[in-house]
């Protein structure tokens, strides 16, 4: 019980310290369970606006390793922005790939790797397209989770949908996740 609360306490408080609660006119919040799945990932420490750079990277060390990418990628936020200074940003970049990646797990440098994340529950929302402000959006996400007996278990990630015009952040599709499990249950 005591971590359901520091759990929800740590999440309102990064959510609150981030600006991110907003009244909003957003699509629902659904659950979704995302499949175990081995992920091509690294971790990028900079400012968002340049993590297309980094994703690039990552694509281009897959390719001669023979690693095949099977579905969008998707950003996991490490830290709270309002917090620490741009430059020290921290995001993992995951693409998910086939299992047969797995064999190439703790060789492909010191901040990227190939690893098997475990099947989580999460409570996800649509981001708005043309919205860059996501205040309303971790808004509703979070008064969901709160309100249907959830708690956070892991940071916050983006699936990445498509790409806007220009990587115009705010023309680009995607989902805002957060895993979940019901209070208690930890």
């Amino acid at each position: 019980m005591k971590k359901a609360i520091c759990a929800i306490v740590i999440s309102l408080t990064a959510m609150s310290s981030l600006g991110l609660l907003a009244e909003t006119d957003t699509a629902a919040v659904t659950v979704k369970e995302r499949d175990s799945q081995a992920v091509l990932y690294t971790v990028y420490r900079g400012d968002y606006a340049q993590i297309g750079a980094a994703i690039g990277k990552l694509f281009a060390l897959a390719g001669p390793k023979g690693i095949r990418p099977a579905g969008n990628v998707y950003l996991v936020y490490l830290n709270n922005p309002k917090l620490v200074s741009k430059e020290h940003w921290l995001t993992e970049i995951r693409v998910p790939v086939g299992e047969d990646a797995l064999k190439l797990a703790g060789s492909l440098g010191e901040m990227t790797d190939v690893k098997k994340l475990q099947a989580v529950t999460v409570a996800a929302i649509k981001k708005p397209t043309g919205v860059e402000d996501l205040s309303p959006v971790y808004k509703e996400l979070f008064e969901w989770i709160a309100k249907n007996g959830y708690i956070s278990i892991d940071g916050c990630m983006e699936e990445m949908k498509n790409q806007g015009p220009a990587a115009n952040y705010s023309q680009t599709e995607s989902v805002i996740m957060v895993p979940i499990e019901k209070m208690g249950n930890q």
